[in-house]
């Protein structure tokens, strides 16, 4: 018996057509099934989930989450596409919509970081195939804060190459 992958998360938002708005708009997810002015479910654009995201209203007077400033809570979501060309479109999209708060170069992946409506931190990454990885990409892992430069990215990867899909470390030898 194992766990094998996330399915989906459940997040509490002030305003819930305003965070389907971003997550369909900006994100390209799609609603599955509403509860108008309650609840939403939806899908990311290329999964196979019934939902990867429930949004529960829950008001517009409550403040941020304190998670990870005054108390322990989730930090934030990772989320996989499939090429570096979509990673750039995509922190190109957030970057005009002021949700992009970074990009990381961690060696295996490369990550951007942005916030929904509601402040809470999301990730999105595409992953060093398996058979692209070398020992640059490793060391790269034990590194912290290195800024993501996805055009050198592109440049070495290309950005069509599909990425690794939950791979981040090599393959073990046949």
């Amino acid at each position: 018996m194992g766990i094998h992958r996330l399915n989906h998360a459940v997040l509490y938002v002030r305003d819930i057509t305003r965070s389907v708005a971003f997550y369909r708009d900006l994100l390209g997810f799609r609603v599955v099934m509403e509860r108008p002015g309650t609840a939403a479910f939806l899908q990311a654009p290329d999964s196979t989930n019934d939902h990867d995201i429930g949004l529960f209203a829950m008001g517009d007077g409550l403040s941020d989450s304190p998670a990870g400033t005054t108390s322990v809570g989730l930090y934030h979501l990772g989320w996989e596409v499939g090429t570096l060309g979509e990673l750039a479109e995509l922190a190109d999209v957030l970057d005009r919509a002021g949700a992009l708060v970074g990009a990381t170069d961690h060696g295996t992946t490369k990550s951007i970081y942005a916030r929904d409506p509601d402040g809470l931190e999301f990730e999105v990454a595409w992953l060093v195939p398996a058979r692209l990885i070398d020992d640059v990409a490793i060391a790269g892992r034990m590194r912290r804060g290195v800024r993501l430069d996805l055009g050198r990215e592109v440049a070495r990867y290309g950005a069509h190459t599909r990425g690794g899909v939950g791979i981040s470390t090599p393959a073990a030898p046949v």
